[in-house]
C-alpha cells in the first residue's frame, strides 16, 4: 500500500536558520524535502522580488541538502552530488515552475504561500509534486465549501478537524490545490470536485490516529480530470498532510511517465529559446 512515511522533523538547518524537513512515499518514490523563510526583508515584503529571492533561496538550500543526503539523481548521473551547478527556476505555459540546475533539468519542484512566509519543496525522485498549504481563516462562515468538496470528504476531515468547519476546509483545499499543483495544471485544467479525497488504508483506525506526523490520503480523479490525467484510474494519487499552527501543509507526490516525457519536452524547447 503506498503511504507517506515520515523521516522525522528538523533533518537539517542551514546557516541562516530554515530548517529542512522530509516525507518519503513509500515503496516507490523518494524523499519529498520541504522548508520554508519569511520573504526576504530586504525587499518590500509581497513583492514578486522579494518573493522570488525566497523562492530561490530555498530551493537552493534543498538541493543543496538533498546533494549532501542522497544518492545521484535517479535517472540523470550528470548531476554529481560533488558538483555544484548554477541554479534557475523556469515556468512553463500553466506556471508551473521547474528547476535547472546548469542545462539539465532538476528534480520537481513546488511553492506554496500562507501570509509572509513561503514554502518550497523539492523531490528526491523522479515523482511530480505539489505543496499547499492553506489556513483555516480563509474559510470562515459562508465560504462555499459545497463548490468544492464532497460529503464523505467533508465528513472525514471534520473528524480530523476536530469538528471545526473552517479548519476541515482548509484541510481539504491544500490537499487538492496541492494535488492540481502535482499534475502541473493547478486549477486551469480540473474542477476541486473531481478530485476525490479519501483516508488511505492503515488499520483499523487508518490515518485518523496519526496526529504526531499527520494524516495520509489517497486521491482518485473521476469527470474531465480523470480524462486528461487517464493514467489516474490505475494509480491513485498519494498525499501527506500535516499541521502548522493554524493552517495545514499538503504534499502530493505522482510518479507517472508522461509527467516526465512532458517535462523534459519542455526543457529542451526553453534551451533552444
Amino acid at each position: 500500500m503506498t503511504r507517506f512515511e515520515q523521516m522525522g522533523a528538523a533533518v537539517a538547518q542551514d546557516r541562516q536558520g530554515v530548517i529542512v524537513e522530509a516525507v518519503r512515499l513509500v515503496p516507490c518514490g523518494g524523499a519529498v524535502f520541504y522548508a520554508s523563510a519569511r520573504e526576504n526583508a530586504a525587499s518590500f515584503p509581497g513583492c514578486a522580488t522579494s518573493r522570488t529571492e525566497t523562492r530561490r533561496r530555498l530551493v537552493t538550500i534543498l538541493w543543496e541538502h538533498r546533494r549532501a543526503t542522497e544518492a545521484p539523481f535517479s535517472g540523470h548521473p550528470h548531476l554529481s552530488n560533488r558538483v555544484a551547478l548554477p541554479i534557475r527556476i523556469v515556468h512553463d505555459a500553466l506556471g508551473r515552475p521547474h528547476l535547472l540546475l546548469g542545462e539539465h533539468p532538476g528534480p520537481a519542484i513546488s511553492f506554496s504561500t500562507a501570509g509572509e512566509e513561503v514554502w518550497a519543496a523539492l523531490c528526491g525522485d523522479e515523482s511530480d509534486i505539489g505543496i499547499d498549504v492553506a489556513g483555516s481563516a480563509e474559510f470562515q462562515e459562508g465560504y462555499p465549501v459545497h463548490r468544492v468538496v464532497h460529503a464523505p470528504e467533508l465528513q472525514t476531515a471534520l473528524e480530523l478537524a476536530g469538528g471545526d468547519s473552517a479548519k476541515a476546509a482548509a484541510l481539504l483545499w491544500s490537499i487538492k490545490e496541492a494535488v492540481a499543483k502535482a499534475l502541473g495544471c493547478a486549477f486551469h485544467l480540473v474542477d476541486p470536485r473531481d478530485i476525490h479525497v479519501s483516508p488511505s488504508a492503515g488499520g483499523k483506525d487508518g490515518p485518523l490516529r496519526d496526529a504526531q506526523d499527520g494524516p495520509a490520503f489517497s486521491v482518485r480523479l473521476t469527470g474531465n480530470a480523470l480524462v486528461r490525467f487517464p493514467m489516474a484510474d490505475r494509480r491513485p494519487i498519494a498525499v501527506r498532510s500535516l499541521p502548522q499552527a493554524e493552517t495545514w501543509l499538503s504534499i502530493a507526490a505522482v510518479n507517472w511517465r508522461q509527467h516526465r516525457v512532458a517535462w523534459r519536452n519542455f526543457c529542451e524547447a526553453s534551451q533552444r529559446d
